[in-house]
């Protein structure tokens, strides 16, 4: 029996592994992935100028060998600024969703292992920052603090963490009746040891699965604040501030049309990759293919 029970975790991981080996969705979703993270930190080779570089006699120019994006109203490369904008747009959204889970997580762990009066405390306080939209909570956090990039994941962090909470908390109340977690208590370990080194780590799997497909969300999410002048600050090259001043000028598609692009790739390779985990985790999905 004992035999079992230890290896049961290796043969699920196992078969999740192989899931993912043969899945093309996880294959593409990695490829789009890697290939932007590559062009993002090669972005001082493969830019064609600087992000900040104006030149007034080349303003609005449709794509070309010289500007393959176009130029926008100060003349400066589409291109280029995409390729340095994504060095703010996916560090912020990435540094949003791991603040976030990773308070979300403790709170939740905690809710769901403290007793009683820890859990209906944290909990009603988790509900009442989810009766809030997200991104309205985040705009009025993000205009008291002031438009910056480092306001605006402040804010979005802020936010963030309330949906771990409830996550966490409905994994650690499952968890908790479990025989190892019993058989830990009648081994003398403290609660705390039980939570943190115990229940917590088999709870982890469910949540990077909702972190890989939050960091999509989160792109967006930043890339709207931006939008509406409460992220990063221009001249700095920011996704969601160019589709900004691209929608001033909407006769020339292409100043607004490839940072969106940009933003649209990636969230949907993000949410491609989370859903080719959690489809490999899942083992009703695994047992129907």
């Amino acid at each position: 029996m004992t035999i079992s029970i230890v290896h049961q975790p290796d043969s699920i991981i196992r078969r999740s592994l192989d899931r993912l080996a043969h899945d093309p969705q996880l294959a593409i979703s990695v490829a789009l992935i890697f290939a932007w993270m590559l062009a993002i930190a090669g972005a001082g080779i493969l830019a064609p100028a600087s992000p900040l570089a104006q030149n007034v006699l080349d303003r609005l120019q449709p794509p070309s060998l010289g500007h393959p994006f176009g130029t926008d109203q100060l003349g400066r490369d589409v291109f280029s600024r995409v390729l340095y904008g994504g060095r703010a747009s996916v560090p912020a959204a990435i540094a949003v969703v791991v603040m976030g889970a990773s308070f979300g997580t403790i709170v939740g762990g905690l809710a769901g292992y403290g007793g009683r009066v820890t859990d209906e405390f944290l909990a009603r306080l988790t509900d009442m920052m989810l009766a809030f939209p997200v991104l309205v909570l985040a705009m009025a956090v993000a205009a008291a603090l002031g438009a910056s990039l480092i306001h605006g994941v402040v804010a979005l962090t802020a936010v963030w963490w309330p949906q771990y909470v409830r996550v966490c908390r409905g994994l650690v109340l499952e968890l908790r009746e479990r025989e190892f977690v019993t058989a830990s208590k009648a081994s003398g370990r403290t609660s705390i040891a039980i939570l943190f080194r115990i229940i917590l780590p088999n709870a982890l799997p469910t949540l990077l699965v909702m972190a890989a497909i939050d960091i999509g969300r989160a792109i967006l999410n930043f890339s709207i604040l931006s939008f509406l002048g409460l992220g990063a600050r221009p001249p700095d090259p920011e996704w969601g501030s160019m589709v900004s001043s691209g929608a001033e000028v909407m006769d020339q598609w292409w100043v607004a049309t490839f940072p969106g692009l940009s933003i649209l790739c990636l969230v949907f390779a993000f949410n491609l990759l989370g859903d080719s985990i959690r489809d490999a985790m899942d083992p009703w999905v695994g047992g129907r293919r």
